[in-house]
């Protein structure tokens, strides 16, 4: 609970401070919505982007892959990625909507099992989260096989620091909801959890916040490989993790992160609105 509100406080304070700018300053901060419909379309859009940045950083293996939103009015049906196309090539118009039986309810596309089996448990557990992403990304992969989560080792490290969960266990590609409850279960209320074995898996309140964790923790993934293949690493004391944590590893913080990344895109390829 002292962690929550300590988040809260920092949100506020970041708040504050755009409040205390004068206006002629830009300082972007998550869009509100008039209507259902509005809210839908900026999930699609957001989603649409955040895999063609999946894409350009190379997070998808073959088939393997995939980000949620949940629908902001049929709140157990989530929009994602269809099954065999490519991050890529993705576009609004060629996301799917699943609803709580796994059945396609809008769009062209089949629905990935593994999508399915993961998300839709992990969208029940945790009622506060829009949007969940996973991928099989390089890093990630590598820091699972070693049944490690992410250490506080580096100041974006910490933005995980007791915040992230580890699935200890692999029995194979994921197809059944009994697998994808553990999963939710391993993740907890945390915004991450590392499946062993497998790759990592990130929440946020924003399309944008998932994304960025899970940009944000393959790269502490990396850095953590390098760092201990290299030498002994250094942690950072529990105090100030914690503190840093407190500082950095909150959704609004995460939103604000992934903006750039999401300027980038847009601008190159502007298409995937389509």
């Amino acid at each position: 609970m002292r962690a929550r509100q300590a988040l809260t406080c920092h949100q506020n304070e970041i708040l504050d401070a755009r409040r205390a700018m004068p206006d002629n300053l830009i300082f972007r901060l998550p869009p509100t919505f008039e209507t259902v419909e509005e809210e839908r379309k900026h999930r699609k859009e957001r989603l649409a982007a955040a895999l063609r940045i999946f894409g350009k950083l190379g997070f998808e293996e073959g088939v393997a892959g995939h980000i949620t939103a949940r629908d902001p009015e049929l709140t157990d049906h989530f929009w994602v990625n269809p099954f065999g196309l490519s991050f890529k090539h993705i576009r609004v118009s060629d996301l799917i909507l699943v609803d709580h039986g796994g059945k396609v309810v809008e769009g062209r596309y089949p629905v990935n099992e593994a999508a399915f089996a993961i998300h839709s448990q992990v969208h029940q557990a945790r009622p506060g989260v829009v949007a969940a992403a996973h991928s099989h990304s390089v890093y990630g992969r590598a820091l699972s096989a070693l049944g490690q989560v992410i250490e506080p080792i580096t100041q974006d490290a910490c933005a995980f620091y007791q915040d992230c969960g580890l699935f200890d266990d692999y029995t194979g590609v994921v197809t059944d909801l009994e697998e994808g409850k553990r999963i939710a279960a391993a993740l907890g209320g945390n915004k991450a959890v590392v499946l062993r074995n497998h790759g990592l898996l990130t929440v946020g309140d924003t399309v944008d916040a998932a994304a960025w964790w899970f940009i944000t923790m393959e790269r502490s993934a990396q850095v953590q490989l390098v760092a201990k293949a290299a030498g002994q690493v250094v942690p950072i004391e529990p105090d100030n993790a914690t503190l840093t944590h407190q500082q950095i590893g909150n959704d609004l913080v995460g939103w604000i992160n992934y903006q750039p990344l999401h300027d980038q895109i847009v601008r190159e390829q502007p298409d995937l609105f389509e």
